[in-house]
């Protein structure tokens, strides 16, 4: 039996701010236990809570990011639940009338080698809300049985994105979280670092039925790896479809995801929002977010990574697919266009950045900012190469030698005498030389099978120690044994 899954997610995103959503305490994260507290975040009797302005401008500029109608009157609500880290009994968040609704994200759903497609996730609401303190377990403080609460997290500001249940995959999950983490990152709203818990995710998977019905939802939580996040959904909808194929019925309820044995667990039966009696926050008045808030944050928007897409395409001429890759990341985008403005042709600049530049962040396992190599830096080596002055495979020499010494490709190559053979004589000397040694593939690339050329150039490349140019290597070929 298959049946076609129907999966919402619902992400909290901390906003870049450096004090809490309604007091002054920092949000650093990494501080002493619950020395980031004070009377409001604590929810001790007689405080009141008071806005943080830079917790709207967010809001507003991850709407207008995500496409969103901004609510021009949204409202706070109290949130009631027990739950040991939460130390009012109630989070303030926002209900019925949330500070954005009807938004979407285009992601790509390609599959490999099949044409360029997207498909829109349609956003049902984004809301501002409060985050709960950290409960620690015995597992994680080596002492069994026993379990701490750290009430720095309490209070710091978050918005809640809430997709409507348009995604069909586990992957097309993967690639929506993968959309909305480069666009918060792009704006600024977030560095969505998962691991510190800037970046939470949770899944609600349920089945269509063969009837086109809509099975009974269960949701995932605290979901804090992408892959996880796809390994989650991609288990539970195996759960799920054993669980009506066996002729019993699916049970709303919240699981979490143990990542060791790569299978959900129940956690609780699954709350309705009745349970949580909802009423509007009585110490806070309506937000209100007029035209003029929303378009001078308009303007301050920057380009997002769809467009820059886009523009990288056109104006320096690469393909799709490499504008794609270099546009995950601002900074990723920013080393690319400051090496092509130094060196005019874009493409080789694209394969660079995506291979050796790329591939060394990921086998140091560093950001570009910590990039050994420069953007300056490479486009001086490509240059090299363009200008006939090295060959391609003694540039990516040339490229190991500047991550290891941070010097000049130039001073790489004048030291070690690296540049390219470029003494046709000498070059034809060599030709000479394997062509008598080898007078059986002389006899074969005269008659017609000009694939053997390949062995020939190779053949001048080893002797020259990659440092002859290929195309030259060709040309003298033709010219002594095919008298071209």
């Amino acid at each position: 039996m298959v049946l076609q899954p129907v999966i919402g997610i619902e992400v909290h995103v901390q906003l870049l701010t450096e004090s809490k959503v309604f007091c002054s305490c920092s949000t650093q994260f990494g501080a002493e236990p619950n020395s980031n507290t004070c009377p409001v975040c604590l929810g001790l009797p007689g405080v009141l809570p008071v806005l943080n302005k830079k917790v709207v401008e967010l809001a507003v500029k991850a709407a207008l990011a995500l496409n969103c109608e901004i609510t021009r009157r949204s409202q706070f609500a109290r949130k009631n639940y027990f739950y040991p880290d939460l130390t009012k009994g109630f989070q303030i968040t926002q209900f019925d009338l949330p500070i954005a609704t009807n938004g979407y994200i285009d992601v790509d759903v390609s599959e490999n080698g099949g044409e360029a497609k997207t498909k829109r996730i349609r956003i049902n609401r984004l809301h501002i809300e409060e985050d709960s303190g950290k409960s620690l377990h015995g597992e994680a403080l080596n002492v069994e049985g026993t379990s701490l609460i750290d009430f720095n997290r309490c209070g710091v500001p978050l918005v809640e994105i809430v997709t409507e249940p348009d995604i069909e995959s586990p992957e097309q999950a993967r690639q929506y979280l993968l959309k909305l983490k480069t666009i918060m990152q792009y704006c600024g709203i977030s560095d969505c670092n998962m691991e510190e818990g800037s970046l939470r995710c949770d899944a609600n998977i349920s089945l269509r039925n063969e009837d086109g019905s809509l099975g009974t939802r269960c949701e995932i939580k605290n979901l804090n790896s992408f892959r996880f996040a796809k390994r989650a959904i991609e288990y539970e909808m195996r759960r799920q479809a054993e669980v009506l194929e066996a002729g019993e019925k699916v049970k709303q309820a919240t699981y979490g995801f143990n990542a060791a044995t790569g299978k959900t667990f129940m956690m609780r039966t699954k709350e309705e929002s009745q349970d949580y009696r909802y009423f509007p926050e009585p110490d806070l008045v309506f937000l209100e977010v007029d035209d003029d808030r929303i378009e001078a944050t308009r303007k301050m928007m920057p380009e997002l990574p769809d467009a820059k897409r886009e523009r990288l395409t056109k104006q320096y001429r690469i393909p799709k697919y490499d504008a794609m890759v270099l546009s995950t990341s601002q900074e990723i985008a920013d080393y690319f266009e400051k090496c092509a403005s130094l060196h005019p042709n874009g493409k080789a600049v694209s394969n660079w950045v995506m291979g050796s530049v790329l591939g060394l962040l990921k086998e140091r396992n560093i950001g570009i900012a910590d990039c050994p190599v420069s953007p300056t830096r490479l486009a001086e080596l490509l240059n090299l190469v363009a200008d006939g002055k090295i060959s391609g495979k003694i540039a990516k020499d040339v490229f190991e030698q500047i991550v290891e010494t941070g010097k000049s490709p130039e001073a790489i190559v004048s030291e070690q005498n690296l540049g390219t053979v470029s003494d046709e004589s000498a070059i034809a000397d060599i030709i000479r030389e394997v062509a008598d040694k080898r007078p059986d593939l002389v006899a074969k690339l005269q008659s017609g099978k000009l694939n053997v050329l390949g062995f020939f150039v190779g053949q001048v490349m080893k002797r020259t120690k990659g440092q002859a140019d290929p195309q030259i290597v060709n040309q003298i070929i033709r010219k002594v044994l095919l008298k071209e």
